[in-house]
């Protein structure tokens, strides 16, 4: 019982260290803003509300493409990191649109996620 005591509060220790540093990334380097445009995405911008739903749809299809495409599930590249965010995101972005609610900041985020996704793809 002791033993079991010791190794779980060793456990939660080394959890709680690992997380005052930066969070894991594949990439070197501090992570931060991941989107190259700070601001308002293309997403948010487009008024018309089936023009919109119809770009959500596709940005999302494509992520859940790559998500599951074996091709980028083992490749050293984060694509498939990317296109996980990317589809939940837009995912929770079509969810609001369907009610006719904008969520910018899942719109924002489904474009950005999206973009980084077709970054470490090319």
């Amino acid at each position: 019982m002791k033993r079991s005591a010791r190794l779980l509060v060793s456990t939660a220790a080394l959890l709680l260290a690992g997380s005052t540093g930066f969070a894991a990334d594949i990439i070197d380097g501090p992570t931060g803003d991941y989107c190259r445009v700070v601001g308002t995405s293309n997403l948010v911008l487009t008024e018309n509300i089936v023009d919109l739903k119809t770009q959500v749809v596709k940005l999302m299809d494509e992520s859940v493409a790559v998500a599951n495409s074996s091709e980028w599930i083992h490749s050293a590249r984060p694509a498939f990191v990317w296109a996980s965010e990317a589809k939940v995101a837009c995912g929770k972005a079509y969810g609001y649109l369907k009610t006719n609610y904008r969520d910018e900041d899942y719109l924002n985020k489904c474009e950005c996620f999206h973009d980084r996704m077709v970054e470490y793809m090319n």
